[in-house]
């Protein structure tokens, strides 16, 4: 065997038994010898993915794909480390590549799926799943992930079936346990309690079934009507998710006091891109954000884009910041000098192609209220609107939500008290906002909302510069995909449970209440 194939044997070898530092290994050896060998150049790439090393693994899955097009699976995997580097526009292109090329393999079409689903092009999503279940129908995380496709689509039957089958095919898969909680109300006639109970025990000590199965028994135990065990079981799968988080709650004071020193006066004109195609729906999550999202988009003249990072990744490239987080003091500290219409238009264009379509397009990631300032210097026409909503269900609402584990965002909603701290500090942020650009953001109550539907619909649209269009007012009718954790709420009519939601839990949230209090927030007793 000469020198190059015995290298690549052992090259594949250690691919296929993830010993990645050795793969890198072989791999610098290998190379000089075979440069343009599409093979080695795409194992060689996969391990940088692996090993966190992005641009490499960019450079080398780029050549790969360039030297053998026809590989379905180098050009998945060039669009997963696109995605890994926020690049989702670059990602989604590359994708509909390697899909167009007719993949075989499950593995491939898993890959394509999780892609399209960042890329929020769940349509393509759920066809890349469903052809990956239907290759290898017994693999639990395929069906897994077919299922919150499919929760997205909103076909919640669809995504229950698929639940039950990955649960079937792997009881120990904890985050189908809650999904299938989370899909409809239960019922004392049908509800997943004893199960639910039966694995909590069973699995003590495992962290992710701790987290994951007292999530779903909180969630099942409240729509039984049964608070006091559900906020128990609210506590301990939180305690377990939190363990690991390495929290704190001084560095997001940090963080928005920086943001505060960043626009100390009330700001000037700004010469930023002259576009009027974004509306933010910003605040804090779980707030009605998604409600009101549905609700403009439900307008023919209006598409949805969901939850883009995009605002905050051109921020931080055209800033300089090295740092990991894609906000920090670092990053903040950096844009001052910043090319305001640079960076309106860099990120109008990182929307393309999924927007443009329509004359305007949604960017509902609540986070954005952090970029409030940068925003209005950057697209000085976009609007922005930030939901309000009675403090105490805020709070309650983000503990009683498992946020995205992958996610810096949410540390704090692992901890009642920690979820409290961080509503004072977006509280005063937003009061910050009103000060240095008044007027500029409208700030609309849920309740409101949810009180005088058409009035406050009609005043929503009237701020966007929008016409009155009927069917805003039929949002539960709008088809468009959904991918946050109000998916299944937004299929239907208004409805007023989630208000006040908080008095049947007042007694557990006593410590909460006094935080609130002593920081000078309002609510009502």
């Amino acid at each position: 065997m000469t020198e190059p194939a015995h290298l690549y044997a052992q090259l594949v070898e250690a691919f296929n038994q993830r010993e990645w530092l050795k793969a890198r290994a072989i791999a610098g050896r290998l190379l000089p010898l075979t440069p343009n060998d599409p093979g080695v150049c795409y194992i060689t790439g996969v391990t940088f993915i692996e090993l966190q090393e992005m641009p490499l693994a960019l450079g080398f899955l780029r050549k790969a794909t360039d030297l053998e097009p026809q590989r379905a699976d180098y050009a998945a995997q060039f669009a997963k480390a696109l995605t890994m580097v926020r690049l989702y526009r670059e990602a989604l292109d590359a994708a509909d590549k390697a899909a167009a090329l007719s993949p075989g393999d499950p593995f491939t079409l898993d890959t394509l799926g999780v892609v399209y689903t960042q890329g929020h092009a769940h349509e393509r999503a759920a066809e890349a799943f469903r052809g990956a279940v239907m290759l290898m129908p017994g693999q639990a995380s395929y069906r897994f992930n077919l299922a919150t496709a499919l929760v997205a689509m909103g076909d919640i039957a669809g995504a229950a079936q698929e639940l039950e089958s990955c649960i079937a095919l792997d009881p120990t898969f904890w985050g189908a346990h809650l999904t299938l909680a989370q899909l409809r109300k239960q019922t004392r006639e049908s509800n997943h309690v004893a199960n639910l109970q039966a694995l909590a025990a069973a699995h003590a000590h495992n962290q992710d079934a701790q987290t994951f199965v007292n999530m779903a028994l909180a969630k099942e135990h409240e729509d039984l009507g049964e608070y006091p065990a559900a906020f128990e079981r609210l506590v301990l799968g939180k305690a377990s998710g939190k363990e690991v988080r390495g929290y704190s709650t001084r560095h997001d004071e940090a963080l928005f006091e920086a943001v505060t020193r960043r626009f100390p006066q009330p700001l000037e004109a700004s010469s930023g891109d002259p576009t009027q195609e974004p509306i933010f729906v910003i605040g804090m999550p779980r707030s009605g954000t998604t409600l009101v999202e549905r609700i403009i988009s439900s307008h023919p003249d209006v598409y949805s884009a969901g939850e883009l990072q995009n605002f905050g990744v051109v921020l931080k490239r055209q800033s300089g910041s090295t740092t990991l987080p894609v906000i920090d003091m670092d990053t903040i500290e950096r844009t001052k000098g910043i090319d305001w219409a640079r960076l309106g238009t860099d990120y109008l264009a990182s929307t393309r192609p999924a927007t443009g379509q329509r004359p305007r397009f949604i960017d509902k990631l609540p986070h954005n209220f952090l970029y409030a300032g940068f925003i209005a210097q950057a697209l000085p026409h976009a609007r922005i609107v930030c939901l309000r909503r009675d403090p105490v269900d805020t709070c309650l609402s983000n503990f009683r939500q498992l946020f995205s584990q992958l996610s810096p965002l949410y540390g704090y909603s692992f901890d009642l008290l920690d979820t409290g701290r961080y509503f004072v500090l977006f509280d005063r942020l937003m009061a910050h906002w009103r000060q240095v650009m008044p007027g500029r953001i409208l700030e609309l109550d849920y309740e409101a909302l949810v009180d005088a539907q058409e009035e406050h619909s009609r005043r929503l649209l009237a701020f966007c510069g929008l016409p009155w269009d009927d069917r805003c007012l039929q949002f539960e009718k709008n088809d468009a995909p959904v991918n946050t954790a109000s998916a299944v709420q937004v299929r239907a009519p208004m409805y007023r449970t989630a208000i006040r939601r908080w008095k049947k839990y007042e007694t557990q949230l006593t410590p909460l209440l006094d935080l609130l209090d002593g920081a000078g927030i309002a609510f009502e007793r």
